[in-house]
């Protein structure tokens, strides 16, 4: 008990795990999962001396079937995650609810991160209340169990921060003359291990994705700010170790750079600032092109798919946090903006291509929540009753829970109340995008003995299939289709209404009004 008051986060934690094992075999294999999780079975090859020495060794067959697509992404998280996920396995528990599971547990050191980097600033309680709000809302809690992509790098970018934060207070703070004067200095090892930390999560983060690198600039900014006389030369010491091992760990884990390391990565920069992708989008109600979303697209769905208190509490955050602090706080709580709004700005003013909602971006909410907790510790000041102040936080985390339980186990497709809920933006935005849908759908249908042509991606629906149904990708085989026969539309860009529309559907699922997919029978 007295280790629950001195860490109140472990609270939190625990609440989630076991949630998050009551349910994770509930969620259904998204779109971007399966030719994902190929990837990660095939890496291992990357990773076998007898392969280099083989006399035949061949990078390609590092990306799995998915190369043209997944060669230059960077692998790291999955890397980290198979023997994780090949030990669950061995458990008896199927490859996607694994995978699920261990996509959860990263997510929760997530919230460990933020509650623990928040602290920085705050009491423990507004930094627990704060990685709560964070923890529950439902669009993160949804997108932690099937996105294998966007959660991990927030996770690591977040990691790449704290440590970041952490390895200059540790360098700065040691004494400089026993540094160089005595090896086994004890205050020697302090900033050699948050160095270490430091440049992981930054290198892992890197692999990710090439934006990585914002977090080892946001540090950079942050040291500078501590650089002067006496920690000088200390200060450039050990930040060239902090490049040389981030840099070492992004090339280890990222086969696709090992041929050409610049050029390979300058190539991926370039690709991924300017993603050619044209997908198309439901947005107010019209299809766009990824490409020609107009600039309201990432200030519309920030405002709409995090719970009602989010923006109130962030304003008056921002507003008490620099107000509260000393001008050496301040720079520091300038730079935790910054992440959010550097990003935020790219977007609406570079108009990259964007789809499946902001999933891209996820990793610059956290320091929304963190200014969040500026407020909930404001209000724990001003309320000295603490059965009020519980009450008063219960009621902010509430629209999050009371979301994620009525979505549950699409709550990654929540919109908040301003635009009348998930079911309010159905046919208006886009709701259950990644057709997770399918695994309810298949394992609805699979008493019928049928022929079942699935509208995009067959293979997350032929997963959840029995013997008795017998799937078939609508879109080559379009010609077979016979009376009798069923399709499996979603509803993305509102394709299940142009599909057969005047079929009758005989199973559809959804949550409130909205459709996330049906089962038509073709007459």
């Amino acid at each position: 008990m007295q280790k629950l008051r001195q860490h109140p986060i472990l609270i939190l934690l625990i609440i989630n795990i076991v949630v998050g094992l009551l349910t994770f075999r509930n969620y259904g294999l998204s779109w971007d999962e399966p030719l994902f999780y190929d990837y990660a079975n095939a890496l291992g090859y990357a990773y076998t001396p007898s392969e280099w020495f083989s006399g035949n060794f061949d990078l390609e067959n590092a990306y799995g079937a998915s190369g043209t697509d997944h060669a230059n992404r960077g692998p790291a998280y999955i890397l980290l995650a198979q023997p994780v996920v090949s030990v669950f396995e061995s458990f008896g528990i199927d490859n996607a609810s694994t995978w699920h599971l261990v996509n959860f547990l990263t997510f929760q050191l997530g919230v460990y991160l933020l509650y623990r980097l928040a602290k920085k600033w705050m009491h423990p309680f507004a930094a627990l209340a704060s990685a709560a709000l964070f923890a529950w809302q439902p669009l993160l809690w949804g997108h932690a169990f099937i996105n294998p992509k966007d959660p991990p790098f927030l996770v690591f970018f977040l990691g790449a921060i704290c440590f970041g934060f952490e390895m200059i207070d540790a360098i700065t703070q040691s004494d400089p003359k026993g540094l160089r004067s005595n090896k086994h200095n004890l205050a020697e090892k302090k900033p050699l291990g948050s160095i270490f930390l430091a440049a992981f999560f930054l290198g892992i983060a890197t692999s990710i994705r090439v934006l990585g690198p914002l977090a080892g600039i946001l540090v950079g900014i942050y040291a500078l700010g501590k650089f002067d006389k006496s920690t000088a030369v200390i200060l450039i010491k050990y930040f060239a170790a902090y490049f040389v091992l981030t840099i070492l760990i992004t090339f280890l884990t990222w086969p696709y750079l090992w041929t050409s390391p610049f050029q390979k990565f300058i190539e991926v920069f370039g690709f991924m600032s300017d993603n050619p992708t044209q997908l198309p989008v439901l947005f107010n109600g019209q299809v766009y092109k990824a490409d020609e979303l107009p600039r309201r697209y990432l200030p519309t769905l920030l405002g709409y798919t995090l719970t009602e208190p989010i923006w109130l509490l962030f304003i008056a955050g921002v507003t008490i946090g620099f107000w509260k602090s000393n001008n050496k706080q301040r720079i520091t709580l300038a730079l935790a903006l910054l992440w959010f709004i550097v990003p935020s700005a790219y977007v609406v003013f570079r108009k990259p291509p964007m789809y499946d909602g902001f999933r891209h971006f996820l990793f610059i909410l956290p320091p929304v929540f963190i200014f969040a907790g500026f407020t909930f510790e404001k209000l724990f000041t001003a309320i000295k009753t603490q059965w009020i102040a519980i009450a008063l936080t219960l009621a902010l985390l509430a629209p999050g829970i009371f979301g994620a339980l009525g979505l549950h186990p699409y709550e990654y497709a929540y919109y908040n109340s301003f635009t009348g809920g998930t079911s309010g933006a159905f046919r208006t935005y886009e709701t259950e995008y990644w057709l997770t849908c399918y695994k309810e759908a298949v394992q609805g249908f699979n008493e019928q003995n049928a022929q079942l042509f699935v509208k995009r991606e067959p293979y997350i629906a032929e997963y959840y299939a029995n013997g008795n149904i017998t799937i078939h990708d609508y879109r080559a085989e379009f010609g077979n289709i016979q009376s009798g026969d069923f399709v499996l539309i979603n509803t993305r860009t509102n394709e299940d209404v142009n599909t057969f529309k005047d079929a009758p559907v005989i199973l559809s699922v959804q949550r409130g009004g909205a459709v996330f997919c049906v089962i038509k029978q073709v007459p």
